[in-house]
């Protein structure tokens, strides 16, 4: 798999049914080893090892309804009451993160209303708070640590 602009960590991979698989600790079980799913491993790991938000408030393919359609967001943080924190976009390392990236994260967040959202393709990693004085997204310089969410 292509390198990425986060750091390692101790990951378990395996071959299942002839293909690669890697342990996603969040859902608790081997998953197929896509370019995307390289990323979200890695991305939700930096975020659990380096800015303190607690494995066990990170949904993964957290699923959600939009225009009567069922989508899943790639990631959603909760705070401590369940409430819906952050939403998380990763893409494959070969997918520009591009303006409808952000417009597909911001649908998502039609159901959820977070003040959060982030896209990574693991190359490139960004992070957006709601403005609600100003009422719009504002790009922030890094990542949040969890307790200021």
């Amino acid at each position: 798999m292509q390198a990425l602009n986060l750091p390692p960590f101790p990951l378990r991979t395996a071959e299942i049914n002839g293909r690669p698989a890697i342990f996603d600790a969040f859902r608790r079980r081997y998953v197929a080893l896509t370019p995307e799913e390289w990323v979200r491993q890695h991305f939700l790991h930096w975020l659990v090892s380096h800015k303190n938000y607690p494995a066990g408030r990170i949904a993964v393919e957290a699923s959600l309804q939009y225009n009567k359609m069922q989508k899943r967001a790639d990631a959603i943080v909760y705070g401590g009451e369940g409430q819906a924190l952050m939403i998380i976009e990763c893409k494959a390392p070969q997918v520009p993160v591009t303006q409808e990236v952000f417009d597909q994260i911001a649908r998502y967040n039609f159901s959820f209303r977070v003040a959060y959202l982030a896209v990574t393709n693991g190359l490139d990693h960004y992070c957006c708070r709601w403005d609600t004085a100003g009422g719009r997204w504002l790009f922030l310089q890094d990542f949040p640590l969890y307790d200021g969410l």
